[in-house]
């Protein structure tokens, strides 16, 4: 009788077993494979791969799309990175804005969506992030991928005891050899990351590209925010831009330089090694603060938590929150407006090498009307001009 119990018993455990490996499967697996329709929007003449500057990085699941706005009006070279830390959702959406929206009048503009693809894949282990959230629009909903800091494990493993950055020969915390913005410039031969970097350094020098600028988020908790990280060459347009921003635009942007004895950022080897000026944003985004509470998609799109106001109060913070929190309309609002700030400073110090764009909302209108209504259906957009992430 004993036996029977006890045979019933490893049964029934078996069974839940089996039902939470199979359920936990088919939530990995939605997540990797979610696709992320972009409808282009009227500006977008060409969509390239990075595998067209490096095709060492074909058929890998970090051959990422890059978009590509060009007037007709010749002029100089931008491009903007969105998804290089894929847990920051506002640089990717504000990008998404661009390729949906945005016409150029002069010079190239190029959007890479999923800087790090492989990262939008996996949230961060025992971190109980969500998989993905949704941007309510007039249509209905656009559901984005969350993602993590570093690339996905399925694709790039194991990590070093010890991780030495190239070609600085920097030690390096041992998982950032999985974090694209502690890999660059990159290398031909090394990781999926490292060979990632090394696709968008080919990509940099032979279209010409004049800046690269890079969207982050991060913790309030975390001394870089609400700031363009800038690289020595690109210092007066950061702080030209910055003063312009916080006296037009509705909000407080800071500017920092670009610490020479840091590795392996994009505000730092793209700089270095090509001929491009490069910036980063920051913006800041609670969901990411070590004293938040539970971690949701709520929290991911609100920027409300009670605990990091709670941090404000006893000074724990760099930058301010209150009850109306951090959500993602300012975050995305932010990046657009800074971006448009940049190009028109550029544009008038550099006439021949300028970038005109038009058709994108500012900080103001998204924060007014919400990043949903700045994001298209693609259930009546024309089938050939969708591309998915």
């Amino acid at each position: 009788m004993k036996d029977h119990a006890a045979t019933l018993r490893k049964t029934a455990f078996s069974l839940l077993a089996l039902v939470v490996l199979i359920s936990a499967g088919l939530q990995f697996y939605r997540h990797r494979n979610l696709r992320e329709p972009v409808v282009l929007g009227p500006g977008v003449t060409d969509v390239k791969n990075l595998s067209d500057y490096f095709d060492g990085i074909s058929g890998t699941i970090n051959d990422a799309h890059v978009y590509v706005l060009e007037g007709e009006e010749p002029g100089g070279a931008i491009l903007v990175l969105g998804g290089s830390h894929p847990e920051e959702p506002a640089g990717r959406l504000a990008a998404w804005i661009f390729a949906e929206n945005a016409v150029v009048q002069k010079g190239r503009l190029f959007l890479i969506l999923s800087t790090n693809r492989s990262a939008t894949t996996v949230t961060r282990l025992g971190g109980a992030y969500p998989t993905d959230y949704s941007i309510e629009t007039n249509f209905g909903s656009r559901t984005f991928r969350m993602g993590d800091r570093w690339s996905n494990p399925l694709d790039q493993w194991p990590d070093p005891e010890i991780y030495i950055h190239y070609p600085s020969r920097q030690e390096l915390a041992y998982i950032d050899i999985r974090n694209i913005n502690r890999t660059w410039p990159g290398r031909p031969h090394g990781t999926l990351t490292e060979q990632t970097c090394f696709a968008m350094t080919e990509l940099i020098k032979k279209e010409g590209i004049d800046i690269v600028i890079d969207l982050h988020e991060a913790e309030l908790q975390y001394p870089v925010i609400s700031t363009i990280v800038a690289h020595s060459k690109g210092q007066d347009l950061a702080a030209f831009s910055s003063m312009m921003i916080s006296g037009m635009e509705g909000f407080n942007i800071g500017m920092e330089n670009s610490p020479e004895a840091l590795r392996g950022l994009s505000h730092r080897e793209i700089g270095d090694h090509t001929d491009a000026i490069s910036l980063l944003l920051e913006a800041p985004e609670p969901f990411l603060d070590a004293t938040r509470g539970r971690t949701d998609r709520k929290l991911l799109l609100e920027g409300k938590d009670r605990f990091i106001v709670r941090a404000g109060k006893h000074g724990l913070l760099f930058e301010k929150i209150d009850e109306n929190g951090w959500p993602i309309a300012l975050r995305v609002g932010r990046h657009c407006s800074t971006l448009l700030q940049i190009f028109e400073l550029w544009t008038e110090e550099k006439a021949d090498r300028g970038l005109v764009v038009s058709g994108v909302p500012r900080y103001s209108d998204i924060v007014d009307r919400g990043v949903g209504a700045f994001l298209k259906n693609p259930a009546t957009a024309d089938p050939n001009r969708i591309v998915y992430e």
